[in-house]
């Protein structure tokens, strides 16, 4: 993940004692008592990721909660993003006077099942992913690409995006994604400066398919 963000991106990836990682306590208070223990061994990890991130940009450490939406709350000033899935975890962070948004996602590198295609691909889309190479899943590149695109989105303009807004162009070569984002339902025009394009990275290695994007300033 690190090779797919800026170097004024900090990027922390989990290791094997941060599944087990100590909360802090405004983080342990975002979890249920009844979560599952999948959830919290996420939790715990993406928590701890999201601290050695902030240190790596100089900040002290601090909690990394959750919002209502299940949002991080990272501190004033500060940008991030963290993904996780079935043994990997990682999170970003950035200084807001350096980044406007960042977006990461992990995925598991195999066949989404058709139901999950109609509602994430649209049909240019799904004729693009036949023409592209064999051997590749690139209905879950797409997935991935449109979870870090939403990602990016959210906190800016604090509203939903749903995957047919944003149609995702993929350039297996270079191995970066472009979006051009046209929402549906958002009223984005009521939003500073809203992003109609979102450009990004993808990576398929060790059974994963790792995407990530930043808005820049400027």
């Amino acid at each position: 993940m690190r090779d797919l963000l800026p170097p004024t991106v900090a990027v922390a990836i989990a290791g094997p004692d941060d599944w087990t990682g100590e909360l802090l306590p405004a983080e342990l208070a975002c979890l249920s008592e009844r979560a599952a223990q999948t959830r919290r061994r996420d939790f715990a990890a993406g928590r701890m990721c999201a601290r050695r991130a902030l240190r790596d940009l100089g900040l002290a450490m601090t909690a990394v909660p959750a919002a209502a939406d299940r949002a991080p709350v990272w501190p004033a000033g500060v940008v991030g993003s963290i993904t996780h899935t079935a043994g990997y975890c990682a999170a970003a962070a950035a200084h807001t006077t350096d980044v406007r948004s960042v977006g990461m996602d992990a995925e598991q590198h195999r066949e989404i099942n058709p139901g999950v295609r109609r509602l994430v691909l649209l049909p240019e889309e799904e004729a693009a992913c036949a023409r592209l190479p064999g051997g590749t899943c690139w209905p879950v590149v797409l997935f991935s690409a449109k979870e870090t695109i939403y990602k990016v989105w959210y906190p800016i303009v604090r509203d939903w995006l749903d995957f047919h807004d944003a149609r995702v162009e993929l350039d297996p070569d270079a191995g970066t994604f472009t979006a051009r984002i046209a929402p549906t339902r958002v009223d984005a025009a009521q939003v500073a400066d809203p992003p109609s394009s979102i450009t990004g990275r993808f990576v398929i290695a060790d059974g994963l398919v790792r995407t990530a994007a930043v808005l820049g300033r400027g």
